[in-house]
């Protein structure tokens, strides 16, 4: 079988071949993720060696189509289909077992199903303090950010993951998680004056199963301003805003966000947050 399909640019034509029959018996198990709600996805592991090429085609695929749609923003909806599709697939062929704790590395954002800066975990503890019954409200929220800055643009969005020496031998796994936004936005639309720098929010995490983890905010700071005066200033003397202890001076708690990983290999990640979006990272 073979699907055609051409990007809303109509510069770019595709052709994705199914590398296996649905209906032959020894064939990589597929999903269909509206099957499943968030809670009870679990991660597979594919432990057939040939299935290497499958991934191998899905990636290369998958990857094309993040370039050509700026990691998703601009995707039409049968490409937004197909990455669906594609992600999917991907999860089901899942090479690593304990996916949750394998993801030791520099990640850089390729593609995502929501607003990028939602894969920093200060904007994941506004959407878990907020909480289910107020989902509406925080996604608003998101999307008014969104347009206020949309005289500028996300630049470069990335996670350091690593494991954290202090939980070694306490009992439990954790890992220490660094996300880093890269923000130029224009001050007022069409005119040439904006605002550069880089959003660094740190957090702790703790894993849970073989797929999630637990992620607590600590910490939020800004480098890089291009801000005369300012720029060197937060360089020279860093400014970590405890976003963590004022949760807990307001709330009583750090909000936890739920994030889960379903596939990762050796230069490629997929996670999920508790809204079910997907984050695709390439490793540095």
């Amino acid at each position: 079988m073979e699907i055609s399909y051409t990007t809303a640019s109509n510069k770019h034509h595709l052709c994705l071949h199914a590398l296996y029959s649905m209906s032959t018996d020894d064939a990589p198990s597929d999903y269909d993720s509206t099957d499943l709600t968030p809670d009870m996805k679990t991660a597979v592991v594919d432990t057939n060696d040939a299935d290497v090429y499958i991934r191998d085609d899905l990636k290369r695929e998958l990857l094309l189509l993040a370039s050509v749609t700026n990691r998703g923003e601009f995707a039409s909806l049968e490409e937004r289909n197909i990455i669906i599709d594609l992600v999917t697939q991907l999860e089901a062929l899942n090479p690593t077992a304990n996916p949750a704790s394998s993801c030791d590395g520099e990640w850089d954002l390729c593609l995502t199903s929501t607003q990028s800066f939602r894969s920093s975990p200060f904007f994941m503890s506004i959407r878990s303090a907020i909480g289910d019954e107020n989902k509406a409200i925080a996604l608003n929220g998101f999307d008014i950010h969104e347009k206020a800055t949309a005289a500028g643009k996300v630049g470069r969005v990335r996670q350091t993951v690593r494991s954290n020496a202090f939980g070694a031998g306490s009992g439990t796994n954790t890992l220490e998680l660094k996300s880093e936004v890269v923000l130029d936005v224009g001050i007022l639309p069409g005119l040439p004056v904006s605002l550069k720098g880089t959003v660094v929010s740190n957090a702790e995490v703790t894993i849970t199963s073989a797929e999630n983890w637990e992620v607590r905010v600590t910490d939020t700071s800004v480098k890089g301003s291009n801000v005369p005066f300012l720029d060197q200033f937060l360089d020279d003397n860093p400014i970590q805003v405890p976003i963590g202890d004022a949760y807990e001076a307001v709330l009583g708690n750090v909000p936890v966000s739920i994030m889960k990983t379903f596939y990762v290999d050796e230069g490629m990640r997929i996670t999920r947050d508790e809204d079910d979006n997907f984050f695709v990272y390439v490793r540095e």
